[in-house]
């Protein structure tokens, strides 16, 4: 009787500690189950970034190296904002990609207020980025748009914004370059300008890309940022100064698919031998 009690009171005398081990367990296998999840969860996320990468195609540049820091080009269906300030390289950055893409057979439209046809093809001539035969036989396309007309009547700004998006609707070229959308900007209502780039992301989701520049005097901070947040692709360009050169320089603030999102920068200038022409690193901090 009393072994049988002392049997069974060792039976219930600690019950704490089964029930702790099993506990214990219990969480060990809660903790596993969630880190398999999780791992899971990102594996099919990584999976996912990785099939888009793949997925996605590019125009190059025609640089190898600005085609590098882009992680392959210009990705087709995207709207790329590049901003800067004047002579920052805008103009020639979109001269480049707009050789490039040629040299790939694609078809592109120029639309400029910056120059005269005839002043972009001879400029890009004397940059080694001649395009004046695609010119000829109608792969390249220039529109110029007169500045001095809209300056002169910015009451007609928002309905010029109505016409851009028009023309680019209703062309034929995968690539559309607006060099520079400053003008229309500066005396078109937010508002307007909003809707321009948010139009434009449709017709992008249709298979155009499209190339923007601006002056970033051009926006307040507010609807700048907007801008940037409908664009699969930011780019900023600034003239800096590096021990006793300035420099261009191109920073990547946004880019759709890219493995890394921001602070990818290559810096550059303008040769009138050699075009554009990248400038290594080392150099740069010489």
């Amino acid at each position: 009787m009393d072994t049988d009690t002392k049997k069974s009171g060792d039976l219930w005398e600690n019950p704490g500690e089964g029930g702790r081990e099993m506990e214990g367990n219990k969480d060990d296998e809660a903790l596993f189950e969630k880190e398999s999840f999780e791992e899971e969860v990102f594996s099919d996320l990584k999976e996912e970034e990785e099939e888009e990468k793949a997925s996605l195609e590019f125009i190059s540049t025609g640089n190898m190296e600005i085609d590098r820091k882009l992680e392959g080009g210009i990705p087709t269906g995207s709207l790329c904002l590049l901003e800067g300030g004047n002579d920052s390289g805008k103009s020639i950055l979109l001269q480049q990609i707009m050789w490039g893409a040629l040299n790939e057979d694609k078809r592109v439209l120029a639309l400029t207020t910056e120059k005269t046809s005839k002043e972009l093809l001879n400029q890009m001539e004397s940059l080694k980025l001649g395009i004046s035969d695609y010119f000829i036989i109608g792969r390249s396309k220039i529109f110029e748009i007169n500045a001095s007309y809209v300056e002169e009547n910015p009451q007609l700004s928002e309905s010029l914004l109505l016409v851009l998006l028009e023309c680019i609707k209703r062309c034929d070229e995968e690539l559309i370059l607006i060099d520079s959308l400053t003008i229309f900007a500066v005396n078109a209502s937010e508002n307007a300008v909003l809707n321009f780039f948010t139009e434009c992301v449709k017709l992008c989701d249709r298979g155009k890309t499209i190339l923007i520049s601006v002056h970033g005097y051009a926006f307040s901070q507010v609807v700048l940022y907007r801008l940037r947040s409908v664009c699969s692709a930011c780019l900023e360009l600034r003239i800096e100064q590096v021990g006793d050169q300035r420099v261009k320089t191109m920073e990547i603030q946004k880019l759709r698919g890219a493995k890394k999102n921001t602070g990818n920068m290559v810096s550059f200038n303008v040769d009138s031998e050699f075009g554009l022409k990248i400038i290594p690193v080392s150099k740069v901090k010489a």
